[in-house]
């Protein structure tokens, strides 16, 4: 399908949030730069001035390159007009509340590049719904005590190289190859509006013409959720899964079977016995006690959040 690969471009729409907005950015222009070409900056006529003002500067200085809509347009169509931007390259999708480490980019693209006919590749996350760690759904921050180059680092040791089918990509960072959005076309606009579904119904096309979604699992990219959308994130969730079903009326089925089998189980695991080995403290032990009620499991999880607990 493409033998020879083209310059990575890394998308990143902003809409509100300076500070976080600011940390992705610049987690972005601070890690490694192989293979990455543009990083296109999507300004959806945001209504804070400051992050504005901040991302006119930053295009000033020559570090990314800024488009900026008249109008509020929408997650949808300010990622596809930054995707025809990028005409010729394979993109990452990168939202504004994420954080990236060390040479994730260069990850990413090796999976994609791990198979001919790899369409799209998501990381590891702690907020990533099937992609999760330490487990489905996950509902707080990083994990344990490391920090992210640190946590991330345990991935990169633990699974190398690896990857897994998965029935969607997850939008917080999903890398796309070129040839595949040729293929498949952009995202749909009118179906999906301001955001959410448009990466499953892209991810479901692709699949029908032979491509494949897989998981990262040598990576971890910090994603913290719902900065752009806010309150509206539910209603604009049950909207898109609306038309997912109709279209795709055996999406959530395959969903379901992959959460019962969880095939990144032994991934997660591996990544457990990395972070127990390099001082990272992680209840391993409390997690495999099968008296322990998954009250106590998920508060123990929960605690992770801020410290601790030997095993």
């Amino acid at each position: 399908m493409q033998s020879q690969r083209p310059q990575v471009d890394v998308i990143i729409p902003v809409y509100r949030d300076l500070a976080v907005t600011r940390r992705c950015i610049e987690s972005v222009l601070n890690t490694s730069a192989d293979r990455r070409g543009e990083v296109v900056v999507v300004d959806d006529a945001s209504p804070d001035d400051g992050l504005s003002g901040w991302c006119e500067r930053l295009s000033a200085s020559g570090r990314v390159t800024l488009l900026r809509n008249d109008r509020n347009q929408g997650f949808v169509a300010s990622v596809n007009r930054a995707m025809r931007h990028c005409a010729g390259h394979d993109v990452v999708l990168l939202n504004s509340d994420t954080e990236v480490a060390n040479d994730w980019l260069q990850r990413l693209a090796d999976t994609a590049y791990a198979a001919p006919d790899i369409a799209s590749v998501t990381p590891f996350s702690n907020n990533a719904t099937i992609c999760s760690y330490p487990y489905p759904e996950w509902p707080g921050g990083l994990p344990g005590a490391l920090s992210l180059q640190a946590l991330d680092n345990c991935f990169a040791q633990a699974n190398a190289g690896a990857f897994v089918d998965i029935p969607t990509a997850v939008g917080f960072c999903m890398y796309i190859r070129r040839a595949a959005l040729d293929q498949v076309g952009y995202f749909d606009e009118a179906a999906f509006g301001r955001g959410y579904g448009e990466e499953n119904d892209f991810c479901r096309r692709a699949l029908a013409s032979g491509w494949r979604n897989v998981l990262c699992a040598g990576l971890f990219v910090y994603h913290q959720g719902s900065v752009s959308f806010g309150a509206d994130k539910d209603a604009l969730g049950d909207s898109a899964m609306a038309v997912i079903e109709q279209r795709y009326p055996d999406y959530l089925p395959q969903v379901r079977r992959f959460i019962a089998q969880d095939p990144l189980e032994p991934l997660r695991k591996a990544v457990d016995r990395v972070r127990a080995a390099c001082g990272d403290l992680f209840p391993l032990a409390l997690l495999a006690t099968a008296n322990s009620s998954e009250a106590e499991v998920l508060a123990t999880l929960q605690d992770l959040r801020v410290r601790g607990r030997d095993e």
